[in-house]
């Protein structure tokens, strides 16, 4: 019953078209005045602990490397790149379109951003070659999608803070930790391979069912200089990645060193900003990080009132109850995940259903790691479906088409990554693999 007044506040909120983090706060506050005796003290208390983690700190400092990379030229450079390797096959551009949106995901971890500075550049291009603005539209939007997977995501980083501390037990009693924000990276990277390679492989089937252009093969002189042309923004990824897994410094010291190192290469080595744009680009950094903190400040306080008043062990003990099993419960997560994510935010729906989802996954047996990256592919799907998906409203901009068209256009992807949701779901060596090989996990 408290669970049921809990979600129908909060629901209630919602429907008005309040915004989720405002809904947030007032569900905690009517649920504190009307229905518990928890003193006020111990919620101020639990507002700034909850939100002095040191992993907190990476998120605006990834968004702030994301937005001069974004402002600047690199992604031209990586398309130019990438329509260069694959550029001759049968929907190359189409297929660049994806292996951009795979690289430049893994230097700005924000969906969005992603399908903004690839699509700005290749759905006009796209369109002057002969290829339908559907085509391009949609292999975009759903591409742009892997700018939460593969690492460094913003997206991870909140997983991760939502469930940081946790200790639950799982089915034999044994005591089992949260995952940290490096392992959860490195599990984001073959799936990322592997959802990339399933999206161009959809690419390719449909450029080749239609006929659509090929462009001229590129000599290996050219791949050579688009290559040299982008390695300062492809070195990124290098130094991310290499300086978490070589112990060289932390995910949030790796967050700041980004930032750091995408001001110099897009303010002095490409000089697309001029230092009096640089204020600019701050602005918007902060504006976006104080929206994201906001909501995880609501989001600590909510996940504070369901763990006082136990419900998380309540529901894991009914849905244990109820015998639905490990293979039962994924698919009813990934259905209310998949409904959730229609509607919702993705960080919000990560702050608000993880605290909740975790302790009673870990119950049943699933790997908090495997868990996570199934929730994230859950948020990347959730991000091109109607009403709510931020890329296909990001896509309706740049390509000047209906939402309704965006979202039929998109539908062929969209299938893709649903079997490839399915794959991450019940097979979890995929996500598991790599940092067991690593010895992180």
């Amino acid at each position: 019953m408290t669970a049921l007044i809990i979600f129908m506040i909060l629901a209630v909120l919602l429907i008005t078209g309040m915004p989720v983090s405002i809904a947030l706060g007032l569900t905690v506050f009517s649920f504190l005045f009307g229905f518990t005796s928890i003193p006020l003290d111990s919620i101020a208390l639990k507002l700034f602990t909850g939100i002095e983690k040191f992993e907190i700190m990476a998120i605006p400092f990834f968004i702030l490397a994301g937005n001069f990379l974004t402002h600047g030229g690199v992604a031209r450079r990586m398309i130019r790149f990438a329509t260069s390797m694959v550029g001759h096959w049968y929907g190359g551009m189409g297929l660049a379109a994806v292996v951009a949106c795979a690289l430049f995901a893994a230097i700005s971890g924000s969906s969005p951003a992603t399908v903004m500075a690839v699509g700005s550049i290749l759905i006009p291009a796209m369109v002057k070659q002969g290829y339908p603005p559907q085509f391009g539209v949609g292999s975009i939007a759903a591409a742009g999608g892997l700018g939460i997977l593969i690492p460094p995501s913003i997206v991870i980083v909140m997983y991760a803070v939502a469930t940081s501390g946790m200790v639950v037990t799982d089915a034999e009693g044994n005591s089992v930790m949260s995952a940290s924000i490096g392992t959860l990276f490195m599990a984001g990277v073959i799936p990322g391979l592997m959802l990339a390679t399933m999206l161009g492989t959809t690419t390719f089937w449909r450029a080749w069912r239609g006929g659509y252009p090929r462009m001229p093969k590129a000599t290996w002189g050219e791949r050579w200089t688009t290559f040299r042309q982008s390695i300062w923004g492809l070195m990124l990824i290098v130094i991310i990645m290499g300086g978490i897994y070589g112990g060289i410094f932390t995910p949030t010291e790796a967050a700041a060193v980004s930032a750091v190192y995408a001001f110099v290469i897009a303010v002095w080595v490409y000089k697309d900003i001029r230092l009096r744009d640089v204020p600019q680009v701050l602005l918007s950094s902060a504006a976006m990080s104080a929206m994201l903190l906001y909501i995880i400040t609501n989001a600590v306080m909510f996940a504070f009132i369901l763990t006082s008043e136990q419900i998380p062990q309540a529901m894991s003990a009914w849905i244990v109850d109820m015998g639905l099993g490990k293979i039962g419960f994924l698919l009813v997560v990934n259905l209310l995940l998949l409904l959730v994510g229609m509607v919702m935010e993705p960080s919000a729906i990560v702050l608000i259903m993880a605290p909740i989802l975790y302790p009673v996954a870990v119950k049943l047996g699933v790997d908090p790691v495997h868990f996570g990256i199934m929730m994230v592919v859950n948020m990347e799907i959730g991000l091109c479906t109607p009403p709510v998906g931020l890329n296909l409203y990001v896509g309706s901009a740049i390509s000047r088409l209906g939402l309704t068209q965006v979202s039929k256009a998109v539908l062929p992807w969209l299938m893709t990554a649903l079997v490839f949701l399915m794959l991450i779901t019940y097979i979890p060596e995929i996500t598991l693999f790599l940092p067991r090989l690593l010895g992180l996990h």
